[in-house]
């Protein structure tokens, strides 16, 4: 830099500078009586021979004995207040950061009390602003001659996560709780992270929580069982959806093979119920009649109506499940019984 500079200035055009070292490199040549030039949410920080000296808020100063006490005596006995100086100025952002990104990297591991263990994907956003200056310069700025806010992205996500991992371990039971836990759980994390970024001269203006969420597979599972809650008794369920299937095959029987196909699902369902059922009637001993089993209109010998299947008395005429009365011939040809009134046999279909 040349010697005998008298304005010192600095403007951040992208808003997201939070230092900036004047000059970047080395140290500039500044005569007593320059003018310091400090806009709105800013603050500077004067340095001289690797010393911080005094910070200065908004507005023009004067480098004068008045308000640089601390470079007053540096300068008042070797120079005289005439020969220029050697000084670095690092301008500060005192604005407020929003809307910092800050997430899980990879999900972590959590022990939930309903689904055992999952894994957590957290995310959120948090503010922030440089509260000491001074602080933030000699412990984070260092040497560097610019720094913005993506220096720290990684830093601050890691130290936020950390914390919060603590938090659901201590505060956490289930994640199907977490939706009515995100703004306790965003004010204790930022009680905790407080102190933090304080030690570095930062004050965390706000935290949130947006979402702590499982991955997509432990999402579907949640889904599928959620599904199944609300269908409750699953025989109910079930027999409700053949009855509208039994219902839409009806109405639909004339409109072609789509419907007559439904509808043959539903007999054939049907008929292995029936068939299930007279399985369990003869495992516990139940006399089936012959006759209902075959599916035949045949009387069967035995005692057991043709029509109805249904147990008949000795001498009896007439069959007392249905009524009809019973056959008192037989076919000529096949020895079978002829119903009342047949004129050809049932059987073999020779004339009665």
């Amino acid at each position: 830099m040349s010697q005998f500079l008298e304005v010192i200035e600095h403007y951040d055009p992208t808003g997201q500078e939070i230092a900036y070292r004047f000059p970047p490199d080395g140290s500039a040549d500044v005569k007593w009586g320059a003018q310091l030039i400090v806009h709105e949410a800013q603050e500077a920080v004067f340095y001289r021979d690797g010393r911080a000296l005094d910070v200065f808020g908004p507005g023009r100063h004067t480098l004068t004995t008045q308000n640089i006490p601390l470079l007053t005596k540096l300068l008042a006995a070797p120079f005289g207040f005439t020969s220029p100086f050697r000084v670095q100025v690092v301008f500060v952002s005192r604005r407020t950061f929003l809307d910092q990104k800050w997430g899980t990297r990879e999900p972590v591991v959590f022990r939930d009390r309903e689904l055992g263990v999952v894994r957590l994907r957290a995310f959120g956003t948090y503010a922030y602003r440089i509260g000491d200056p001074r602080t933030f310069v000699n412990t984070i700025v260092g040497s560097l001659g610019q720094f913005d806010t993506a220096r720290l992205q990684d830093f601050y996500r890691d130290m936020i996560v950390s914390r919060l991992n603590d938090l659901l371990g201590e505060n956490l039971t289930s994640v199907l709780d977490l939706p009515a836990s995100y703004d306790e759980l965003a004010a204790l994390a930022k009680a905790r992270l407080t102190e933090d970024f304080g030690k570095y001269g930062v004050d965390l203006s706000d935290f949130y929580v947006n979402s702590i969420t499982p991955p997509d597979e432990v999402l579907q599972r949640l889904d599928e069982r959620a599904s199944m809650g609300a269908v409750g008794d699953l025989g109910a369920y079930t027999r409700f959806k053949a009855a509208v299937a039994l219902g839409d095959a009806a109405k639909g029987g004339g409109a072609g093979g789509n419907a007559g196909a439904g509808l043959g699902v539903g007999l054939g369902a049907g008929f292995g119920v029936q068939m299930a059922s007279a399985l369990g009637d003869a495992m516990r001993g139940t006399p089936v009649a012959p006759a209902a089993a075959a599916g035949g209109g045949a009387a069967a010998a035995g005692g057991f109506c043709a029509a109805c299947g249904a147990g008949m008395p000795a001498g009896a005429r007439f069959c007392p499940g249905c009524g009809k009365p019973l056959a008192t011939n037989t076919c000529a040809r096949c020895q079978q019984p002829l119903p009342a009134g047949a004129k050809f046999c049932p059987a073999c279909g020779a004339p009665a």
